[in-house]
């Protein structure tokens, strides 16, 4: 006769049933693997970026992406998804809804995150309750450039702004998009000098650059790294850097800071974020294997041909400055006006 599987017996075999169906129903669970600690290394990691191929996101998802095969954190390279839409704000939701067991990350610039909540009534998400800041990964300054619209005397950002208050009808400047951190500096320059100057928002920078070119509009503010090989050609001309310190891709460019304009001081960086609950070990593991790749010298090589340098630190140090970078663009915001309605 076939023996039952658990006796019940004076001897506990019936508590060490329990405890083994206890187990069992465990691994039945979604999320058991985390629990057991049984997550890392992640088989296969997808990054999420919100903007299109061949950009300073895309760029940064795919090298550092590339290097994270072999860690602790993943045995394989990651695969980039370029889920774009509404101003990264698709992607960011995707990561937001994902499995917060490591498989999924998003790489974002921290304007999507940490200025939308200031312009937009109402978010699908969270910056600071939705995702677990992992890892700071690269950063870049923004650039005043302009074109042939503007004369060749005008060379410094004192002249640009003494330009548009003789030509209040050519005043004007592009930006990659309303409500981007290059919008907010041009905005800033305008107001801080009372000399009125239009803004038009494109869908990216590269359109906006070939109208500066073209002689379509006389300005734009946008990642400087995307105006460096117009700059070095000569169709262009880099005014000024955002940065704290002058660019090493333009080292003879001054900052806003040196010509006066300390206010337009901006370094914005692009970081990795996991699902809100994913694990601490797991986002250590990612974040150590982040701050590995950004020493290779092939990816800081890659990053510098779109003005970008490598950052990295722990994810407190990112946690710690995604709320002063939230504090500070708040009033910034509320200055200017402007909002997604606007």
């Amino acid at each position: 006769m076939p023996q039952p599987l658990f006796r019940t017996s004076p001897h506990g075999n019936r508590r060490l049933a329990l405890q083994t169906l206890g187990l069992a129903a465990a691994s039945l669970s979604p999320w058991s693997a985390l629990a057991q600690n049984n997550h890392l290394p992640v088989e296969q990691v997808k990054i999420l970026c919100g903007f299109p191929a061949g950009g300073t996101a895309d760029t940064t998802s795919r090298r550092v992406g590339d290097k994270l095969a072999g860690s602790a954190y993943t045995r394989n390279p990651a695969v980039v998804e370029n889920k774009t839409g509404a101003g990264g704000r698709i992607a960011i939701e995707a990561v937001k809804n994902a499995a917060p067991d490591g498989s999924t990350l998003l790489l974002s610039a921290y304007s999507m995150l940490l200025i939308y909540p200031h312009i937009y009534r109402t978010l699908p998400y969270d910056p600071f309750k939705d995702f677990a800041p992992v890892a700071m990964a690269s950063v870049l300054s923004h650039g005043l450039a302009v074109g042939p619209v503007v004369p060749a005397s005008v060379k410094t950002v004192k002249d640009f702004v003494a330009w548009c208050k003789a030509n209040p009808d050519r005043a004007s400047y592009a930006s990659p998009a309303a409500g981007s951190t290059p919008h907010f500096l041009g905005a800033l320059l305008s107001l801080n000098t009372g000399v009125p100057m239009t803004h038009v928002a494109y869908r990216g920078s590269v359109p906006g650059v070939t109208d500066v070119i073209g002689g379509q509009i006389a300005a734009m503010f946008t990642p400087h790294g995307d105006f460096l090989a117009n700059h070095r050609a000569g169709k262009l001309r880099l005014l000024a850097t955002s940065g704290k310190s002058r660019s090493p891709f333009a080292p003879e460019v001054a900052t806003f800071a040196e010509q006066g304009f300390p206010e337009l001081t901006v370094e914005e960086w692009f970081g990795f974020f996991a699902p809100a609950k994913t694990p601490a070990s797991v986002v250590a593991a990612a974040n150590s294997a982040i701050n590995q790749s950004l020493k290779d010298k092939g990816l800081i090589d890659s990053l510098a041909l779109q003005g970008l340098l490598p950052l990295g630190g722990s994810s407190d140090d990112m946690a710690k400055d995604m709320r002063r970078q939230f504090d500070y663009w708040g009033p910034v915001v509320k200055r200017i006006g402007f909002t997604a309605d606007s």
